[in-house]
């Protein structure tokens, strides 16, 4: 078994006198992936992302970084020249790709495909290459391979012409854009997306919402052959199975981690500084779908509409940075804090602060922020699945939880969740208030279907699923 990803299980800095630091790579991929993969031995294929793990890369034989000496399971990493990594990455996957599923385009300016993209394209074509042989050359006779996530659309086509022998699978943890949409992309790009996944025997997604629009895609650009009821696709030949594998939380694990000397240390300097008010958490990347500055708006109105909080609610929104290299994201970043800024100036007294931003990545912190919770707000503008909305209600089971009706978790957890349209910011602030408001004995109740939601298919258990599904059909 093989699992091929952008991001692998660690990663490498570089100091100044040439020593290499290993620490564990950050993603929720990652995160859902990295105990099952290790613990089953399953080779993982991944990319080097910095100079420390290109360093790293270039002294282990073959790049097999376990056959070097580190304690990482059996794993490769590539070295992709940094500029064809780039291109790739920046460009396509995070700039094009993501923009596309995400529905995140100012259409009257973007997207723009011009000679420059074609380029990059050409870049991404190269990387996914780069993983298709790689794996090519890892694989056993009949091996299982699990390619992931929009980085590596076009790696199962490739690997099949490689290895026609390897059973394949491709999961997208992104959303899915509808055919409207998504043929925004040059035609024989967005063709070239849809035939690379269909290269696989398996097509995985969070949500049947997502797994219909790749179908509905499929079949109005394509002209596949799409069962709905079956959830097959034929195209030139070959039937691709789709499947829905809604990835959950491990709640023991969880629990395990919140519950260590550092988050409780944290827990009690928040304690400490929100005092008896009630808290209203966030935790997020600066990440355009995140929709923060929404949120932030949100909880704005609601001051302005309730001023019998003032004094005794506080809001600690995690915005932890995300993509700086790319202009959009510097600009939302700075779009944050602004909104931040302007809450703090209007409402702020000598003795209440009614918001704190934190800005730098800390993972004990945000546990302790989970547990306090008395409100998660969850408003993504879309979201493959959302796993915050799943980790609040294990560590805090009495915690309402205000959630988008554009998080695919909200296929799950929209039942006793307080959905939301994630545009409509009075209409958030509205929930926020009900949510304070929510007699506990109904927290209670909702927090405990709200636990069973997002523990149902755990990291094991989705990634078993995904393995039966490779089994041929009978």
């Amino acid at each position: 078994m093989l699992v091929a990803s952008n991001r692998g299980p660690v990663s490498f800095t570089l100091s100044e006198d040439g020593a290499l630091t290993m620490r564990r790579g950050g993603g929720g991929l990652v995160s859902g992936l990295s105990g099952v993969v290790k613990e089953m031995e399953v080779l993982w294929v991944c990319a080097a992302l910095s100079d420390g793990d290109r360093s790293a890369v270039r002294l282990a034989p073959g790049g097999r970084l376990d056959h070097a000496g580190y304690d990482t399971g059996p794993l490769r990493m590539l070295d992709i020249p940094p500029s064809t990594f780039h291109r790739a990455y920046n460009a396509v996957a995070n700039s094009t790709l993501w923009f596309v599923n995400h529905l995140l385009y100012n259409t009257p300016t973007a997207p723009q495909f011009d000679t420059r993209f074609r380029r990059e394209w050409e870049s991404y074509q190269s990387y996914n290459a780069a993983f298709a042989l790689a794996l090519a050359e890892e694989a056993g006779p009949g091996a299982r391979v699990m390619v992931q996530d929009y980085h590596l659309t076009l790696a199962p086509s490739m690997l099949r012409g490689e290895r026609p022998d390897v059973r394949i699978s491709h999961f997208s943890h992104t959303p899915w854009a509808p055919p409207e949409y998504f043929s925004l992309l040059p035609d024989e790009v967005a063709v070239e997306v849809l035939c690379g996944i269909l290269g696989a025997d398996h097509a995985g997604f969070l949500t049947a919402r997502w797994a219909a629009a790749f179908m509905d895609c499929c079949e109005a650009l394509l002209g596949a052959n799409v069962d709905r009821g079956a959830r097959t696709v034929t195209h030139e030949g070959r039937t691709t199975r789709i499947g829905v594998h809604g990835l959950g939380v491990d709640g023991d694990a969880l629990w395990a981690r919140a519950v260590e000397p550092d988050v409780e240390s944290h827990m009690a300097a928040l304690r400490q500084e929100v005092g008896d008010s009630k808290l209203i958490v966030r935790i997020d990347r600066t990440e355009l779908s995140k929709n923060i500055v929404r949120g932030l708006a949100a909880y704005r109105e609601f001051l302005a509409a309730h001023p019998e909080w003032h004094g005794k609610v506080v809001h600690l929104a995690f915005a932890y940075p995300s993509r700086h290299d790319l202009p959009e994201y510097r600009e939302y970043t700075a779009a944050v804090q602004r909104c931040a800024k302007e809450i703090e100036d209007e409402y702020a007294t000598e003795d209440w602060d009614p918001l704190i931003l934190n800005v730098n990545d800390d993972y004990p912190r945000s546990l302790a922020a989970y547990r306090l919770a008395d409100v998660l707000l969850v408003n993504p503008i879309r979201d493959g699945m959302n796993l915050v909305a799943k980790e609040g209600p294990i560590l805090s089971p009495r915690s309402a939880l205000v959630l988008s009706r554009e998080a695919g978790a909200a296929a799950e957890l929209g039942a006793d969740a307080l959905l939301v349209n994630p545009y409509d910011v009075c209409g958030t602030a509205e929930a926020i208030h009900e949510a304070l408001v929510m007699p506990e004995e109904e927290r209670l109740e909702r927090g405990k279907r709200l636990r069973a939601a997002a523990t149902a298919l755990p990291p094991g258990l989705w990634f078993a699923e995904q393995l039966a599904a490779l089994e041929p059909a009978p």
